[in-house]
């Protein structure tokens, strides 16, 4: 039997994407963006690079139902509890990728923004998760995650049996696991499933996800986490796993902010262009992604909130308490949370967290833009 020639290969090749894209876009609209990204690959790429790409592309558009063509198995019903930066671009990915999405906060403004963007909102977080496949929660810390599922409005009791629990929290975690194994004695699933990258990331669905719970629980979140992440790490059989890693990554998240924030400060101090120090250091060793994401809000002399201040009050606490439990030494940790903790004292709490550099300012009388330090 004759193999194909290439150029047969490459029609066929052709052909196949053809119909994955029309699939993709007649079935959800959904990732027009990827279809086109898609059909760049197979025309201008050679064969390695079209069989990555969709090698990649294919099994999230499947999981999330943007190849489906009818199976109503696909329509997850997901409730959003939290539409803050991060849960409304979570629930924005969630609904572009052909899901039925629910979104709750307890701020009204919040809700009416997701429903201006096309979602539906809910009144009450009860509303919210009745009937829901899967719950995704969007809130602080453990006692919040806490509060939302067993407190006065809790919605615990009105979850559907076999619903999957979203943690997205960052939390200590003794609590996570104590907060699973209450879940899971009602017959729900409870993922512990932190996350990281920002809320632009979060629009595009592009989230990394450190998570950790029972096989059941993944199976049930799997259309959630598939259209909300790039990545979706599977940390462990057990919740707390995922966020005990959360935690070395706000270690080095909340350093090396106060580092870049220290340092652009001490730039400003000595009067340089702090443009030009922008990008001599992001093309240099010393950049961090925090360096690089932070920076541009000082520059901007823009500092609303988009990770507060108090975020690294309470997350370098809870790394700081681990660590002392452990008989572990995280000096770092502490000079980097009194900073913080001198930003909150000054007013900053609520602020982004590249005020930081608001703070080394007022402190050493550089000035920055935007600011009227002395």
């Amino acid at each position: 039997m004759l193999s194909p020639t290439p150029a047969a290969s490459a029609t066929s090749a052709s052909v196949t994407v053809v119909c994955c894209l029309k699939s993709v876009v007649t079935s959800r609209l959904f990732q027009f963006d990827v279809a086109v990204q898609g059909l760049i690959a197979f025309i201008g790429g050679n064969f390695w690079q079209r069989y990555q790409f969709w090698l990649a592309a294919l099994p999230k558009l499947t999981r999330t139902g943007a190849l489906a063509t009818g199976g109503d198995e696909m329509a997850s019903k997901i409730a959003v509890l939290g539409l803050g930066s991060m849960g409304f671009g979570m629930a924005c990915s969630m609904k572009t990728a052909g899901l039925d999405v629910l979104g709750y906060d307890v701020a009204p403004p919040a809700v009416e923004r997701f429903v201006a963007d096309g979602g539906r909102g809910a009144g009450t977080p009860g509303e919210a998760v009745t009937g829901a496949d899967i719950i995704v929660s969007v809130v602080v810390s453990g006692a919040q995650t806490e509060a939302v599922l067993f407190g006065p409005n809790g919605v615990a009791g009105a979850m559907k049996p076999g619903a999957a629990f979203i943690s997205s929290a960052t939390m200590d975690p003794a609590i996570a696991r104590d907060l699973a194994q209450r879940l899971e004695a009602l017959g729900l699933h409870y993922l512990d499933a932190p996350i990281s990258g920002g809320a632009a990331k979060a629009a595009k669905g592009e989230l990394t996800i450190m998570a950790s719970g029972s096989p059941q629980a993944f199976a049930a979140a799997r259309p959630a986490l598939d259209a909300m992440a790039a990545k979706v790490y599977e940390l462990g059989g057990t919740a707390g796993t995922g966020a005990a890693f959360k935690m070395i990554n706000q270690l080095l998240a909340g350093v090396h902010i106060a580092a870049a924030c220290e340092a652009i400060a001490f730039a400003a101090k000595q009067g340089l262009d702090l443009d030009k120090v922008y990008e001599v250091i992001t093309a240099s060793a010393g950049n961090s992604w925090m360096f690089e994401n932070r920076i541009p809000h000082v520059l901007a002399g823009d500092y609303a909130p988009l990770s507060a201040i108090e975020i690294f009050v309470k997350d370098l606490g809870i790394v700081q308490d681990m660590a002392r439990a452990e008989r572990y030494p995280v000096p770092l940790v502490a000079a980097a949370l009194q900073m913080y903790l001198a930003a909150s004292g000054a007013g900053m709490g609520r602020d982004d967290d590249s005020s930081l550099a608001r703070l080394y300012a007022q402190l050493s009388g550089a000035t920055l833009p935007g600011t009227n330090n002395p």
